[in-house]
């Protein structure tokens, strides 16, 4: 028993010790073959820097912006949340187009596509400035890595040989002219993707405060962007939120236009009567004029409460019109944002190293083993042929 117990505990001393030997000799195979590794590693570099150099520069501009919200909720309630971390105000909003939205609005097709036609002005080597619109600027002046095109010209071939089989008939629609939301060409989608990577909006749940983020490959396009992008969203927000009070308005508007008609015509009809019998002392000429005068105090007493409510609908709409603090404004970008080529040469060696790593330690190994397991084979199957 006693010789038992003694050998219970040396196993796992032993299991551990075989463990360490066996990371020592990975850590030595390693280490033997460590010029193996400085050499992929600085293909890996060259190959960094060859990716990091080819990939265009863009630029980034911030804007953040404090929308107005409107809030129904308990004030001890909302305290009380605020303690919790929780924002109850996006929740109680009586407003449809709460913060938390915004971001799917700006993504949104027909958001996007109203963005095809802002006017943008560019440098050119060639052309020198050029003013365009934000829709021919990502087809025809942007840059794309070289790889993009290898790998797309497949595509672009197989496009063009289905084409050429159906017959040519159809005509390819290019540029927005004929522009449908709901049925884009293969050219607009690719417009609209290129504007929803480049537009970022993020909404910080506690404050509920919105970071605008614009990327293009020129600062100016991206400043102006940005710009366009705060003034649509704002508009936006205001057409929503005082929809209901502009119906509202064109409503008594066109009520005031037609009690003001009313007016001026009982005022005409009284003056005329007024005028065609003076100094007539008859009961019916009399009651004729009350009568009118009454139609004319009636359509005037209409008029002015028309009036009236013209002013309050404007005073709603006003008061409803909602306020978008930009709290900071879009500035021209001096230092292009991406791409990182010290990021790129890193993670390319970084890369390199262990796909090297890897090569030694298991790589050759399995080359060998399957080199050896063919010749073996080959070795073998004449002697097999022969027993046969």
């Amino acid at each position: 028993m006693e010789d038992k117990k003694n050998i219970r505990p040396s196993a796992p001393v032993q299991e551990e010790q075989y463990e360490e030997i066996d990371l020592m000799e990975l850590l030595r195979k390693l280490l033997k073959n460590w010029k193996t590794i400085v050499k992929w590693c600085c293909v890996a570099g060259v190959i960094g820097l060859v990716v990091g150099f080819s990939i265009p520069k863009e630029y980034t501009v911030s804007s953040k912006l404090a929308p107005e919200i409107v809030s129904r909720t308990n004030s001890s309630l909302s305290s009380l949340a605020s303690l919790a971390g929780v924002n109850l105000s996006n929740m109680s909003t009586s407003d449809a187009v709460y913060p938390e939205l915004y971001p799917e609005i700006v993504s949104s097709t027909p958001f996007v596509v109203e963005l095809f036609s802002v006017p943008v002005e560019i440098e050119t080597r060639r052309e020198g400035t050029v003013h365009t619109d934000l829709y021919t600027y990502l087809l025809d002046y942007t840059r794309s890595p070289w790889w993009s095109a290898v790998f797309s010209a497949p595509f672009k071939a197989l496009g063009w040989l289905m084409n050429l089989v159906r017959g040519g008939d159809e005509e390819e629609v290019e540029g927005y002219a004929s522009l449908d939301p709901y049925a884009l060409t293969p050219e607009q989608e690719a417009i609209v993707k290129a504007i929803r990577e480049s537009v970022s909006l993020q909404v910080d749940s506690k404050n509920s405060m919105i970071t605008l983020e614009v990327s293009a490959q020129d600062p100016v396009v991206a400043t102006d962007l940005s710009k366009e992008v705060i003034s649509r969203i704002e508009s936006y927000v205001t057409d929503y939120r005082t929809e209901k009070s502009r119906k509202d308005l064109d409503y008594y508007e066109q009520l005031y236009e037609e009690a003001r008609e009313e007016y001026y015509d009982a005022q005409q009809r009284y003056a005329r009567y007024v005028d065609a019998n003076q100094n007539v002392v008859l009961r019916s000429v009399m009651a004729e004029q009350d009568r009118l005068k009454n139609e004319m105090d009636l359509a005037y007493n209409l008029y002015n409460t028309c009036a009236q409510q013209v002013q309050m609908a404007k005073a709603k709409v006003q008061q409803e019109t909602p306020v978008c603090v930009v709290v900071e404004p879009p500035t021209l970008p001096t230092q292009p944002s991406k791409p990182s080529k010290m990021l790129t040469l890193v993670a390319f060696v970084f890369l390199g190293a262990c796909l090297s790593a890897v090569w030694v330690l298991f790589g050759k190994d399995w080359v060998a083993d399957l080199r050896s397991g063919l010749k073996t084979a080959k070795t073998d199957a004449p002697a097999t042929v022969g027993e046969k």
